[in-house]
């Protein structure tokens, strides 16, 4: 039987629910407790989903001998400091995506995880999906030569609020950060950090970034072109072109069931690759390994990985003159 690994829940908000979910279903966890500002809301959190303890402070749940493992659903801005606090209380983190606001916050979570020696991984969700590690294997495995360009798109139309988040530079809004991650690191995942990175932005009233493109170049000519949009619908698929073929992700490119591989001379080819229901599982238990296996990284999402994400978003920002007020 597995370890039992005894989880936290740090910002009880709408995807930290769908994460709370995909612990109920994963073997091996055991929800102990919920954290936030409010102990009402954390109260109704552990309530509706299990927990069994509740706390009205994120320091008190950092605190708790009881709890293995912190799962961080704050804010973007917030993800620093919480990660940090769980760290120095002897916790295990897996921090939601983006891992934070900037490579520098980046490097003190990461500096902090190891001289604790405790395990932290970002809850990048989308390098755990079957389609995903299935394009990473054909194009290493050299199915379709050498990627020339990859485009890939996240744009959705989210009506405007400045009250929220999505819309508040002091919480990190904007669509970069918000969906813009998830091509970047399809991006680097596939080819490695650019060396060149230029695009253009529109910043909306509020001063985030509400549609953008990215192009990132690389050594030898290689080339992705990178859209995401929070006040657009996009196509939301994603391709990888090769010298020798190329690779289709059809809609939702992230969370795809299968791909279509095309080589030359040859037919097209699907490839169904089924994933579960909540793909937050994945993450869930290759954190509960970290754990049981006493390791503080994970190989599927490295912290290097992590990093060199947020310094080609970081790169993306200056290249279209935004900062974050708290930077």
């Amino acid at each position: 039987m597995k370890e039992k690994i005894r989880w936290g829940i740090l910002g009880p908000g709408r995807i930290a629910g769908k994460f709370a979910s995909a612990l109920r279903e994963a073997g091996g966890a055991e929800l102990a407790a919920v954290g936030s500002r409010s102990l009402g809301r954390a109260g109704r959190f552990a309530s509706d989903f299990g927990f069994k303890r509740a706390y009205g402070s994120y320091e008190e749940l950092a605190g708790d001998n009881g709890i293995d493992a912190v799962y961080i659903g704050t804010p973007h801005s917030c993800h620093r400091d919480n990660t940090i606090l769980c760290l120095g209380a002897g916790r295990h983190v897996l921090c939601e995506k983006p891992f934070a606001i900037n490579a520098i916050e980046a490097e003190e979570m990461i500096t902090a995880s190891r001289k604790k020696k405790r395990a932290l991984m970002e809850a990048m969700w989308m390098r755990f999906m079957p389609s995903i590690l299935k394009v990473r294997e054909l194009v290493a495995g050299g199915e379709i030569g050498e990627i020339r360009r990859i485009t890939a798109d996240f744009g959705f139309r989210a009506e405007f609020d400045p009250e929220s988040r999505l819309f508040d530079p002091a919480l990190g809004g904007g669509a970069l950060l918000d969906v813009g991650v998830y091509p970047v690191s399809l991006a680097y995942f596939l080819l490695g950090e650019p060396a060149v990175v230029e695009g253009t932005a529109y910043i909306g009233e509020t001063g985030v970034d509400e549609e953008s493109v990215a192009l990132l170049g690389y050594e030898g000519g290689s080339q992705a072109v990178l859209m995401m949009a929070l006040r657009l619908k996009t196509r939301c698929d994603a391709f990888i072109f090769g010298t020798a073929g190329s690779i289709w992700i059809p809609e939702p490119w992230w969370k795809s069931e299968r791909i279509v591989m095309r080589r030359d001379g040859r037919r097209e080819r699907t490839i169904d690759l089924p994933r579960l229901e909540n793909g937050f599982i994945y993450q869930a238990e290759e954190m509960m390994g970290l754990v049981r296996e006493g390791k503080t990284e994970s190989e599927i999402m490295p912290l290097d990985d992590s990093l060199a994400v947020m310094r080609i978003m970081d790169r993306i920002r200056r290249h279209w003159g935004l900062k974050y007020p708290m930077e």
